[in-house]
């Protein structure tokens, strides 16, 4: 390892020379200022892993130079011993308060010198592996959120007779929320996943993936092979779930899950809601209602059997999903935004224009509030104009 470099502040040419000889002896390099601006200047110029500070000193002094380190994304990280003949318990006080690592009064016991040093040093290196790490850990969890942006679709299904829009909004770096929007082997159908792991963070990043990939791959396997659509939709969760259940039931991990079966020529949505939030259908007839449960969440009960349902879509219908992240949104009051504040969307919104709206609305509620929780909606409408069928 190289040895530590040091900067020496002291105004006075005697005390700089006698800390330079003592500073030499230990091992260590340095370079020294005369006053605080030159300090300041050479700070910016050079690295150094300590600053050993006189506090008289005329045009700038000690106080001065220290609020600037500490005041500096750039310096602050540098430890600061500060030097003065004032043995005062007020100065010392006060130095510490501004963020100095030490204080040292003139003269000097060179062996207690050399411990403060090596004591500063010792924490700055702790502090820099520490930074290391969190820049280490920081870019893993990047390349986690790029894989699981991987993991959604980079285009929705598009079709003359109907919109589909999505959002998603992690609360972390990485989220447990999903959707999913993409053509089933079936003819004019579309397969629309939305749903939320439990818990938060890298374990439900996780199991987000684990979830998505076997929705997608028994869709695959059960869509299209002679089953009806509510056949294919029961198998294709029933699997999902038994795998999670039995497989990784050590883990306690499980999803609510909203998938459904779009009939673009039927104008017919078949689903199964496991334990998800209830999507609001908006009639453009003049009505609202909240699509309820149709069975449990997936992954903690293994041989569960899903129920499914259906909902007609007639022109100019909207239905919204979202995940609990939307309606448990918290401002700083800790109050809850809630499904309520969904009801007010008229029919005549687009897709893209519905979720827009809540979008806007959430952020006025939470205001600066720290999210809580993963934001995800899937919107779809159909459209007042088509083809005729």
């Amino acid at each position: 390892m190289d040895p530590a470099h040091l900067l020496i502040v002291d105004d006075n040419r005697m005390n700089r020379d006698m800390l330079s000889r003592r500073i030499q002896k230990q091992g260590f390099t340095f370079d020294m200022a005369e006053n605080g601006l030159q300090a300041m200047e050479q700070l910016a110029s050079t690295v150094y892993d300590l600053v050993l500070l006189d506090i008289m000193m005329p045009e700038m002094d000690g106080y001065q130079v220290l609020e600037r380190i500490k005041a500096s994304p750039e310096l602050r990280h540098i430890p600061v011993i500060m030097i003065s003949a004032i043995d005062d318990v007020d100065n010392t006080a006060r130095c510490i308060e501004m963020g100095a690592d030490d204080y040292l009064t003139k003269p000097f016991n060179p062996t207690i010198l050399k411990a403060r040093i090596r004591s500063s040093l010792e924490k700055k290196r702790l502090r820099d592996q520490e930074q290391l790490y969190a820049k280490s850990l920081q870019r893993e969890m990047e390349i986690g959120r790029q894989i699981q942006a991987g993991f959604l679709p980079q285009s929705l299904p598009q079709h003359p007779d109907w919109e589909i829009a999505s959002l998603f909004q992690p609360a972390r770096t990485v989220a447990g929320d999903f959707y999913d929007a993409f053509e089933l082997p079936v003819p004019d159908h579309v397969g629309l996943v939305l749903a939320d792991v439990c818990d938060k963070g890298v374990g439900a990043a996780l199991f987000m993936a684990l979830f998505r990939s076997l929705i997608r791959s028994n869709a695959a396997n059960y869509f299209g092979d002679g089953h009806s659509i509510a056949t294919a939709l029961q198998k294709t969760i029933a699997q999902t779930n038994d795998y999670i259940a039995v497989t990784h039931a050590e883990a306690n991990m499980f999803a609510t899950v909203f998938f459904g079966a779009l009939d673009l020529a039927g104008n017919q949505l078949t689903y199964i809601n496991a334990g998800h939030e209830p999507p609001l259908l908006i009639r453009a007839a003049g009505g609202q209602e909240f699509i309820m449960p149709t069975g449990m969440v997936v992954g903690v009960v293994p041989g569960m059997r899903f129920a499914t349902a259906q909902l007609a879509l007639q022109r100019g219908d909207l239905l919204v999903c979202y995940t609990d992240g939307v309606t448990e949104a918290q401002n700083r009051d800790g109050d809850f935004w809630g499904p309520d504040a969904l009801t007010a969307l008229p029919a005549s919104l687009s897709a893209s224009e519905a979720l827009g709206r809540i979008e806007t609305g959430l952020h006025e509620f939470v205001g600066d509030a720290e999210p809580v929780d993963d934001i995800t909606m899937l919107a779809l409408k159909r459209n007042h104009q088509g083809p005729a069928r």
